[in-house]
């Protein structure tokens, strides 16, 4: 059983040829989403060549265990998949005529002139964009650094590279997970993986499992009086052994970090981390900008 957006990948690359270079193939990816779905199969974050989706390429591993794509670094049909319907086969249509001819540098100028946003931690942009008022743009789309201070945020219904875009807009520059067990079902968000993407968009990844709770404490949360009592406990009897944690996530504040502490929720009132941020506060010499993204 394949996923839709799986389906879509197989569709794409057997419109464009049955096999594509790894950049052209996610260009082609991002433009599809951006021209042809109101709600986006993959969401993208800007990366060492622009445009990249880490869901993706997951996806693609899958599709190659299952035998539908080959095992190398481009992209390569080996067996097809499911039909795409009417209305996506004549998208998919639509878009190889329009970018028949763009491949390569051609490809990537397309797609960082459009949407620059894409492109300011590309590490090929001086050796293939030659116009410098585009470079320019691709600067300027760089978000504005912020100062040090300290956020928070959960990944409760938000996929990968959704989360990574948010620290990356908001100027984070240390993610800190104050989960006990930093362990996911959800596709991206086990340590070793967020470690790993984090580092891959210059966010540096920090793990203090001591702030965490422990998952049978947490079981039978319903209510917000639930959360409360719960945090209130926390607050009182385990914060207090933690106040070298504590102290290290300040002093990197201190130092002219930017930090945001994440675990599992949505909602900071039902997480943990609002009273990690709030214990942080009063080890910070001086105002904290305190946000919750």
């Amino acid at each position: 059983m394949l996923y839709q957006r799986q389906k879509l990948l197989l569709s794409l690359l057997k419109t464009i040829g049955g096999e594509a270079k790894s950049t052209d193939f996610q260009k082609l990816l991002f433009l599809f989403t951006k021209e042809h779905e109101e709600e986006p199969s993959y969401e993208f974050v800007p990366y060492r060549f622009g445009c990249f989706s880490f869901t993706s390429y997951a996806d693609k591993r899958k599709l190659i265990e299952r035998g539908y794509l080959e095992d190398c670094d481009s992209w390569k049909i080996q067996k097809e998949g499911p039909a795409p319907g009417h209305k996506q086969r004549q998208s998919l249509f639509q878009l190889r005529e329009k970018y028949e001819g763009k491949r390569g540098t051609d490809l990537i100028n397309e797609v960082y002139s459009r949407f620059p946003e894409t492109a300011w931690r590309s590490e090929i942009v001086d050796s293939v964009i030659k116009d410098q008022s585009l470079k320019r743009r691709i600067k300027r789309a760089k978000p504005t650094r912020k100062g040090p201070g300290l956020a928070t945020i959960g990944y409760e219904g938000k996929s990968l590279e959704k989360y990574l875009n948010l620290l990356l807009e908001d100027g984070v520059t240390i993610l800190c997970d104050v989960r006990k067990n930093p362990l996911s079902r959800k596709y991206g968000f086990s340590k070793g993986a967020l470690s790993s993407s984090c580092e891959g968009v210059g966010i540096q990844y920090r793990h203090l499992p001591e702030l965490g709770i422990p998952s049978e404490r947490r079981q039978e949360l319903k209510t917000q009086k639930d959360y409360d009592d719960l945090f209130e406990l926390y607050e009182r009897n385990d914060l207090p052994k933690q106040s070298e944690a504590l102290k290290r996530i300040a002093s990197w504040v201190e130092s002219g970090e930017r930090v945001a502490l994440t675990c599992y929720e949505h909602e900071p009132e039902q997480c943990h981390r609002h009273c990690v941020a709030e214990a942080v506060e009063q080890e910070v010499e001086g105002i904290l900008d305190l946000c919750h993204l």
